[in-house]
Formats: structure tokens, sequence, C-alpha cells
């Protein structure tokens, strides 16, 4: 069974663009700098409209994460056990994605870690390995 993709929508459609490059892509404000993820219509901070995209590093570190042992669904019962994490990337923000590469026992809190992308149907989703 294949893992389910995500649909792009206008406003996710520039950040699953820059995946199909490789390329991470969050928003900062124009007004006050703040940087986010997930994509909004007004900064989260200041409530401007002016947000542009910006390529992130694709660095940052593990936040939290959880080891998923019973899949749930049977897209990814070849996967158990694997990671689901917060990271924080370098630029600020948070993102829910996988930690792959790796076995679980290896991941850890406050551990470094890089972007990279997994395809999923049409679309290029990004999970991340640890870093050094």
């Amino acid at each position: 069974m294949e893992r389910p993709a995500p649909i792009a929508t206008a406003s996710t459609r520039t950040f699953y663009d820059g995946c199909a490059e490789g390329v991470l892509r969050v928003q900062r404000c124009g007004d006050c700098r703040h940087t986010q993820f997930y994509p909004r219509l007004l900064c989260s901070a200041c409530g401007s409209r002016s947000l542009a995209w910006i390529d992130a590093a694709g660095t940052g570190r593990i936040k939290s994460f959880t080891i998923i042992r019973r899949a749930v669904s049977a897209a990814f019962e070849g996967d158990v056990p694997y990671v689901v994490a917060l990271v924080t990337l370098d630029e600020g923000p948070t993102l829910m994605a996988n930690v792959i590469g790796c076995s679980p026992e290896e991941v850890s809190i406050g551990r470094p870690v890089r972007v990279t992308f997994e395809r999923r149907g049409a679309v290029l989703i990004p999970q991340f390995e640890l870093g050094r």
C-alpha cells in the first residue's frame, strides 16, 4: 500500500515547489523579520501581510520525538519502528517530520539534523537525517 501524499494548495504551493527543487522554504515577515512555518496569510508574530518565502538552510535540532512502534495504517506497516520528530530549524520555526536513515535509538533531543526529501507519489516531502 502506498503512503499518503499531501496535496498542494494555493498557500502551500511555493513550499512544495521548493521541495521539488530540493529546497526547504519557510516564510519570513518583511516587517518584524519573524520566520514561520506552516504557511499562513499573516505573520504569526505581528499580524503583517508582508510575508515572503525564503530558502532555509535545512538544518536544525530535534526538539522532541516519539518512536512509532505500531503503524497508524497498513501503508506504514513496513516502516515500524519509525521516528516522528519536532525539528526546530536554525531559522527558528519548528516542523514535524520523520527522522530517517538511522535506528530510532540513535535519535535524541538536541541532536542536529539536516533535511532530505522523500518521494510520496508526485510530491517530495521533507524528512530529516541525523547531522554531525
